[in-house]
């Protein structure tokens, strides 16, 4: 009887010794943009490479290298301005912003300028840069973005960060949306829409190639609209956001040439209210070796994900946690 008892002692205490597994969970929600663009599966390996669920292999042991007991998730949603009110509101942990957006919504300034800024939005990380797409029909006869003019263009659903930049782009070249026939549709409608002939153009910030638009280009003539010409060097005076940028010959089916535009960049926000522990935890696994190696691997946007870019054009004040593992770095 003794040694039953004393087999039973010993169970128990090497239940006591294990780590309670509920209580260890932490869940971390990402607010990313829709399925159809670069947003969402960048959300997917940066919610995969932060992660370390509960008894998941060590880092060392070729297991997770995420933060430990971390459950992190990729939200699809309708993009930056959307993202930024989910982490003000508390429903998103992170999310994922166009520089310009975050830029406007901790300043209270631009597009937020008749709202209350949000002070405490702070810079986990720069990402890489989203460039400004314009498709068009190869037979619209969009050859320039005043063409647009009369034209069935979608400028993205509201809450965007395309629709913002949609609607500067148009006002730089002399636009408004009422001078075209304008429509407010995520890209893979518009691009669904185009296949049927029901829309000339649409917008869409991202990262290139977008799923959406090579699916359009598989099957059917686009063209990409340059931004490009001294409206483009007035706009760059104005929105020091913006960079130049070209989408490479061949990017899409059927571009055979080199196609000028401009750019902003992709960020990760959260709030000043979470823990500097658990932002210098997740910025630290971001930029492990074999994070860099999965996310190289995963998404042609992935290579441009690394430690160099993360600090680049921050626009708003980095977490604490993500200020601390920089300055460690070497890197501020």
């Amino acid at each position: 009887m003794n040694k039953w008892i004393a087999i039973a002692a010993a169970s128990l205490m090497s239940l006591a010794a294990q780590p309670a597994v509920s209580q260890d969970m932490q869940f971390f929600r990402i607010g990313t943009g829709g399925t159809a663009g670069t947003y969402y599966p960048i959300g997917g390996l940066i919610a995969n490479a932060i992660s370390n669920p509960p008894g998941s292999r060590a880092c060392d042991e070729g297991g997770s290298c995420g933060v430990p007991g971390l459950v992190a998730t990729a939200v699809a949603s309708n993009g930056s301005v959307g993202n930024i009110n989910g982490v003000a509101g508390g429903s998103l942990e992170a999310g994922f912003s166009q520089s310009d957006v975050a830029y406007w919504a901790q300043t209270g300034t631009g597009i937020w300028e008749d709202k209350e800024a949000i002070s405490d939005l702070r810079l986990i990380a720069n990402l890489y840069p989203e460039s400004i797409h314009i498709v068009a029909r190869a037979d619209a006869g969009i050859e320039t973005v005043a063409d647009l003019a009369g034209k069935k263009v979608s400028l993205d659903e509201p809450g965007s960060g395309t629709l913002v930049d949609a609607k500067i782009i148009l006002d730089a070249f002399g636009l408004s949306e009422d001078d075209i026939q304008a429509e407010y549709l995520k890209p893979d409608q518009a691009a669904d829409r185009m296949r049927d002939g029901q829309m000339d153009a649409f917008f869409f910030v991202g990262g290139y190639p977008a799923g959406a638009i090579a699916e359009l280009a598989s099957g059917h003539d686009i063209v990409l609209v340059p931004v490009t010409g001294p409206e483009v060097d007035d706009l760059l005076a104005e929105y020091s956001f913006f960079a130049k940028d070209s989408f490479p010959a061949d990017t899409y089916d059927g571009v055979s040439e080199d196609v000028p535009t401009l750019s902003v960049g992709a960020q990760m926000v959260t709030s000043a209210k979470l823990s500097e522990d658990l932002v210098y935890g997740i910025t630290k696994a971001l930029y492990n070796d074999n994070t860099q190696r999965l996310f190289a691997s995963g998404h042609a946007k992935g290579k441009l994900i690394t430690l160099d870019n993360a600090v680049q054009g921050a626009g708003i004040p980095f977490h604490p946690g993500a200020e601390k593992f920089y300055m460690e770095a070497g890197k501020l």
